[in-house]
């Protein structure tokens, strides 16, 4: 799955490596410094998530870990479908 971001000045689209409730890790030759905000758009079954989020941790080899700080109620359910599938 690819994640279309943006924050710290630039918009890239980055490969998802884990994925949670809580946020995601990106795979990233970009990669932005900790505490950045960023902007997440990504197409799950049945829609699109867009959440806001901060990069928690940054892995200089690997990418990005971010925490999402807000997603909406329709974007919440949709997540919370997907990570039930992918769980099952």
């Amino acid at each position: 799955m690819t994640v279309a971001w943006h924050g710290g000045g630039d918009s890239q689209v980055s490969r998802v490596k884990t994925l949670g409730s809580g946020g995601l890790f990106l795979s990233a030759d970009h990669k932005r410094a900790v505490g950045t905000k960023l902007t997440l758009l990504f197409e799950v079954p049945g829609g699109f998530v867009q959440a806001e989020a901060v990069v928690r941790n940054v892995s200089p080899s690997a990418g990005m870990g971010v925490e999402f700080t807000s997603v909406g109620p329709q974007a919440r359910v949709l997540l919370d479908d997907l990570l039930k599938r992918l769980l099952q």
